[in-house]
């Protein structure tokens, strides 16, 4: 911009799409501008004016422009990316910050959305924020494509291991088609000018390198010492496709994560700090419902000494709150959700939380917290802490005399359980001195709990534990 072209604009005074700023001391307010322009027509913030007019300039730091920009990147959601440029009026600098009307808007600044109402920022009401939001996502993020992006980028033997899963979980028949007919049949191709382009889900399901292109479509995972965010004992930045990061995401909290074992009745019993199950839920819903149009946020997972947190960047949908989050249902990402599903990655639409309880209480903790973290959605594992042990239920010799078996059967089910033996009526009647009618009712009584079982039938009938 030139030095006529700025004082033409400060000549015109404040307005809908200019604002003053004295110095980079008001930096704060003046993001708040910038991502109130671009919700709304678009502008110039200048730095180095008075609100009259009067032009003061600021000093330059060798620091200064990436201070500005990144103090813009940082504080916007989705990443707001502006111009910035230096202008000389008479010996005197002033900082040109220029937007235009996003068409990734709305955009947030510390999790709230203003637009610009002649030379104010006003905060947007939730209706005008959530009519933003289905403007932008009249085509959904999955669907759309990526520039500059071919079939070369699909990887055909993840595709193949995709029709493997899908087989072997939903029973559905292998396409006879070619790959890249069947990636066309399954949404991941689309005919762009002429050429067929990967679309950007199919891109994180079925891509070499998706991280390439949708490089905040990546998983970041920490495992944190204490209760806070502080030092960190092991992290990763995971990369792949989704499915590849879900399971690299389970494996690096078991690994992580403490695993308890002591002596119950008959045998070493262990149980993990956590039912993995249900934070790999989690994982899954975090990849599959976040809102990838935030495209300088990352799902985030997060391990305590005392919890496990995992957020997905985005509000949740309009229409869903942290209240009825068990009956409303509302996808965002329709063919990663369908992918996922395929592969048994996901169970039927909205049974993801009930499930995280259910397994949760199982587990003997608490039920799941789900809240809303400004533009994130969290969903926090509440671990035993110390009482780790507290996990493994002490069962054994008294619960099994309170269900009245006797002292022979106790053994009996002992030599079944820790020694895998197998006995017959007559090994039993042997070891235990006892007559055919007596152990045949012992028998039986084992049967009847449940943790025996027959094999075979007359002369070669055996029972062992189940």
């Amino acid at each position: 911009m030139t030095p006529e072209e700025v004082r033409a604009l400060i000549s015109h005074g404040e307005g809908q799409r200019l604002e003053f700023k004295r110095s980079l001391a008001e930096l704060e307010t003046g993001v708040r501008a910038a991502a109130a322009m671009a919700n709304t027509d678009g502008g110039h913030v200048l730095f180095g004016v008075r609100d009259n007019g009067t032009i003061l300039g600021v000093h330059i730091g060798a620091q200064t422009r990436e201070r500005v920009v990144q103090a813009i990147t940082d504080n916007t959601d989705p990443t707001l990316y502006p111009s910035v440029e230096y202008v000389d009026l008479d010996g005197k600098t002033v900082i040109v910050v220029t937007v235009t009307r996003s068409d990734n808007r709305p955009h947030l600044v510390r999790g709230r959305a203003y637009r610009r109402v002649g030379a104010a920022d006003v905060q947007m009401s939730r209706a005008e924020y959530e009519r933003l939001l289905l403007q932008r996502r009249q085509v959904e993020f999955d669907r759309q494509f990526v520039g500059g992006v071919t079939y070369a980028d699909l990887d055909e033997a993840k595709l193949a291991w995709y029709i493997r899963q899908r087989t072997e979980q939903r029973g559905v028949r292998a396409p006879a088609t070619s790959p890249q007919e069947t990636l066309v049949n399954l949404g991941a191709l689309v005919e762009e000018g002429g050429e067929l382009v990967p679309t950007k889900g199919g891109l994180l399901f079925f891509g070499r390198d998706p991280q390439r292109f949708i490089p905040h479509s990546e998983v970041r995972i920490a495992r944190f010492k204490g209760p806070t965010m502080g030092h960190f004992i092991d992290s990763a930045d995971l990369r792949g496709t989704l499915p590849e990061m879900i399971d690299e995401a389970e494996r690096f909290i078991r690994r992580n994560t403490r695993v308890a074992a002591k002596v119950v009745g008959f045998k070493r019993r262990e149980i993990g700090e956590y039912p993995y199950e249900a934070v790999r839920e989690a994982i899954c819903n975090a990849v599959c419902h976040r809102d990838y149009f935030m495209d300088g946020s990352t799902v985030r997972i997060m391990i305590f000494d005392d919890r496990i947190e995992v957020n997905s960047p985005g509000p949740l949908p309009p229409g869903v709150t942290v209240e009825n989050i068990d009956r409303k249902h509302v996808l965002r990402n329709k063919l990663i959700a369908n992918y996922l599903y395929d592969i048994y990655y996901i169970e039927k639409w909205g049974t993801g939380i009930t499930k995280m309880r259910r397994l949760m209480q199982g587990h003997g903790l608490a039920e799941p917290v789900f809240e809303e973290l400004g533009s994130f959605f969290a969903v926090t594992f509440y671990g035993p802490g110390e009482k780790i042990l507290d996990l493994i239920p002490e069962e054994g010799v008294v619960d099994l005399r309170a269900l009245g078996l006797n002292e022979r059967q106790i053994e009996a089910l002992r030599l079944m359980v820790n020694e895998g033996r197998e006995l017959s009526n007559k090994e039993y009647r042997e070891t235990f001195g006892i007559s055919r009618p007596t152990a045949a009712r012992d028998l039986r009584k084992l049967v009847e709990t449940g943790w025996v079982q027959e094999i075979g039938k007359g002369r070669s009938l055996r029972y062992a534990a189940r």
